[in-house]
């Protein structure tokens, strides 16, 4: 049984490290993106960055997570969930409004940024891929790691493309696609959070 609580606390500490430094990260990369998009006027950096919130977010509510319940564990991924998708909804609008006003994106910008970004998300997976076999709480952290190179990839590539293409059109197109990609993970984890509910209610049952 002593073994047991060393290896948990053990796994709880390596946890702990993990989510601090990714935390660390995303916060950071948040401000310099956010800051960077708007001097940019790309909504594909500032979905990025909000992403980059949201996930800083997470790891915050997963930080929190560790080492407590599974109820708490489902409830910390419940409101990541909740805050992925609420942010997914502020990029839409905000796609909306520049596809009816109008914007002119620096390509330049978008693309070194979004360099930067997928080096700092890319170190995130690395780093969270260790504990894929973790509770609910690290594997909705693996989910949005995972959702986030694959933003990183298309600022890069749209940005490639306002330059050839000399149109914001491009900009617009990732930054809808980022916000789907925002709100399908909320959507998965809100999902799973509930289907791991449904079995603790049903285990509850079969012990009563």
């Amino acid at each position: 049984m002593s073994g047991c609580g060393c290896e948990m606390e053990t796994r709880n500490d390596q946890e702990r490290k993990t989510l601090m430094i990714v935390l660390g990260i995303n916060a950071s990369m948040f401000v310099f993106e956010f800051t960077l998009g708007l001097l940019a006027e790309s909504t594909g950096l500032i979905a990025d960055s909000l992403d980059m919130f949201a996930d800083a977010s997470v790891y915050s509510i997963s930080l929190y997570a560790v080492g407590k319940s599974t109820i708490l564990k489902d409830r910390a991924a419940r409101l990541s969930g909740v805050v992925q998708i609420a942010l997914a909804l502020l990029v839409l609008i905000d796609v909306l409004w520049k596809f009816i006003l109008g914007s002119e994106p620096i390509s330049i910008l978008m693309m070194s940024v979004g360099v930067i970004a997928l080096i700092a998300n890319s170190i995130c997976l690395l780093l969270i891929s260790k504990h894929r076999g973790g509770d609910i709480h690290m594997r909705a952290s693996l989910i949005f790691s995972k959702n986030d190179v694959i933003a990183n990839v298309g600022v890069i590539f749209s940005g490639i493309l306002v330059w050839a293409l000399d149109s914001r059109y491009p900009d617009l197109v990732i930054g809808l696609i980022i916000s789907v990609i925002v709100l399908r993970g909320g959507i998965h984890i809100l999902k799973v959070a509930a289907r791991n509910d449904a079995g603790l209610a049903c285990e509850t049952n079969k012990n009563n």
